[in-house]
């Protein structure tokens, strides 16, 4: 699944300033992509734009499928946020179900497929724990396993890392880039060594493009 962003302006109705100037990339079906950028250079309200979460003021945002149709993204798309949202009173493998469930996938399915993420994020030992005894890096790993046990093609990320530990780091990068997937991701960061497991980098200064480098 293809992702096109062409010439998106936006601005927040508090701020003077538009915070995306005409913005414009593609990702390649099946390929990653990484938005960075300083602290307010739009990174996540790019990402909010591509993911349908906020509308452009001009310019345009969809996916292209394999036999050519536009869809939009929020159709084919999952997410991993960077404020984590469990249900506290449900187990690990419940709030990973989730994903796959809403998908329409069967519930044995779904167990299915969210006991194997929760495998490659590496919680396959606290699939019957409830999510209220998990600690901030431990839920931010059942948020990935949640979009990884979802089948959609193309896959959002804002700073997925940021409360992970280097080995662990590793372990769910794994994951999301796994060539097995054929998921096209786009993921904010400013780590490094996330935007490394990138295809490309697209680095925004001031709502603007200012490099895009392979």
């Amino acid at each position: 699944m293809r992702l096109v962003v062409d010439g998106v302006r936006f601005a927040y109705p508090d701020l003077d300033r538009e915070v995306l100037r005409g913005v414009t990339f593609d990702v390649p079906a099946g390929s990653s992509v990484a938005i960075t950028g300083p602290s307010g250079s739009g990174k996540s309200t790019l990402l909010s734009l591509v993911g349908g979460l906020l509308r452009p003021e001009r310019g345009d945002v969809h996916a292209v499928g394999p036999d050519g149709m536009r869809r939009a993204v929020p159709d084919v798309g999952t997410w991993i946020i960077q404020t984590v949202s469990l249900l506290p009173s449900r187990t690990v493998l419940d709030n990973v179900a989730l994903g796959a469930h809403g998908d329409g996938a069967s519930l044995p399915d779904a167990r299915r497929r969210s006991t194997a993420a929760l495998e490659m994020v590496g919680l396959a030992d606290r699939a019957d724990d409830r999510a209220r005894v998990l600690s901030g890096g431990e839920a931010q790993r059942v948020a990935i396993a949640r979009a990884l046990a979802s089948d959609r093609p193309v896959l959002l990320a804002d700073e997925p890392t940021g409360q992970l530990d280097a080995a662990t780091t590793t372990q769910v990068l794994d994951a999301m880039f796994a060539p097995s997937t054929q998921r096209t991701v786009l993921v904010v960061t400013h780590d490094p060594d996330v935007a490394a497991r990138c295809d490309r980098v697209v680095q925004l200064r001031d709502g603007l493009v200012e490099d895009v480098a392979a």
